[in-house]
């Protein structure tokens, strides 16, 4: 990505009252990535180290053990648990709800372990993990309410914080295993 449309996206997201730091160095990227065990494809991470948002629902990637990003990190889990217990969510592809609702729940964060890691963006928007390329879609993700907020970054960052988006959309998401089926349900 160009960084003068990062230098737009930041003077937008400023207009919206999004407060800013300096980029992350290329030594902080390393150190969150290992700290969290992922890599950030490449779009989200030219933008993190062009600047980084700062405020209470943005990850401070600054902050390696950061509980924030720790509780980011889990809520897709701990939401779709919720879902389970509460709102008799169940998918039938993972076959016969268990008894236990401990058991239930397993099943479940393995589902999600075994899915491309969701790396939160803002809030619940997330951006996933893998493939590592750039170009991914932008999930939100509430319990198991899991939409497209953006068919990729730049979209997203339109339809978030309104930074004009030079690039074209693309005609339809980049299909992410596990989340993209989950998409579909809500669709």
């Amino acid at each position: 990505m160009d960084p003068n449309y990062f230098d737009t996206a930041v003077r937008a997201m400023r207009d919206r009252g999004v407060e800013f730091a300096p980029g992350l160095t290329a030594h902080q990227v390393r150190t969150a990535e290992a700290e969290y065990g992922f890599r950030f494809p490449p779009d989200l991470c030219a933008f993190l180290e062009h600047a980084l948002p700062l405020g209470e629902r943005f990850p401070d990637w600054r902050s390696p053990g950061s509980e924030f990003i720790r509780d980011r990190l889990a809520w897709p889990a701990d939401s779709m648990c919720f879902d389970i217990e509460h709102n008799t969510f169940w998918l039938p592809a993972w076959g016969p709800k268990p008894e236990s609702m401990e058991e239930a729940h397993a099943k479940a964060r393995q589902a999600v372990r075994s899915a491309p890691l969701l790396i939160p963006v803002f809030g619940h928007r997330y951006l996933p993990a893998l493939p590592c390329e750039p170009g991914n879609p932008v999930f939100s993700v509430y319990q198991t309410d899991i939409i497209y907020y953006g068919l990729d970054l730049s979209s997203y960052l339109f339809a978030e914080f309104d930074v004009p988006n030079p690039f074209p959309v693309p005609d339809s998401p980049r299909e992410i295993e596990f989340w993209s089926d989950l998409e579909r349900l809500n669709g």
